[in-house]
């Protein structure tokens, strides 16, 4: 499947597509959200977990390393692994309790976990363009595929 990239030409734009986003998700999904600082991870983050109902401010898991949510009948976890010291220090936090049950996983800053975390179904990239984003989707399994297929997005 080829990589669909989106231009966000600003912030309502980027939450426009979190909130698409959240419709095209099963029950258990691992994405990854990639890109610089204030390249828009948590904006996208932000906009899905309040697209599933949550009110009030979203906290960003940048000391906590996790964010859980039960929202409209579901599990997400917002992990937020800038901070982490080391790759093992998932086990620390129940990565793997976390992967065994039915839930969404955002990850920002993935790349901090490399060599424990699973492969994602989608990876995310979000990059600088302009006063805007260019978000390039890329599908890493047959979910992601499916979610991809879900947003619109044919192979």
């Amino acid at each position: 499947m080829s990589q669909p990239v989106l231009m966000l030409p600003d912030e309502a734009a980027t939450q426009a597509f979190g909130e698409r986003l959240v419709l095209a998700l099963p029950e258990t999904s691992l994405i990854y959200l990639y890109g610089d600082l204030g390249a828009g991870k948590t904006t996208l983050a932000r906009a899905l977990i309040r697209a599933l109902g949550h009110e009030g401010a979203v906290r960003s898991p940048t000391y906590t390393l996790i964010e859980p949510y039960e929202l409209a009948g579901r599990r997400l976890y917002h992990l937020d692994l800038y901070r982490l010291g080391s790759p093992e220090e998932l086990e620390d936090i129940g990565l793997r309790d976390l992967l065994a049950e039915p839930a969404t996983l955002l990850v920002e800053w993935p790349e901090k976990g490399q060599g424990v975390l699973p492969p994602a179904d989608l990876e995310l990239r979000l990059e600088p363009a302009g006063v805007g984003r260019r978000l390039s989707l890329h599908p890493a399994t047959a979910r992601g595929a499916k979610i991809l297929k879900n947003l619109g997005f044919s192979s």
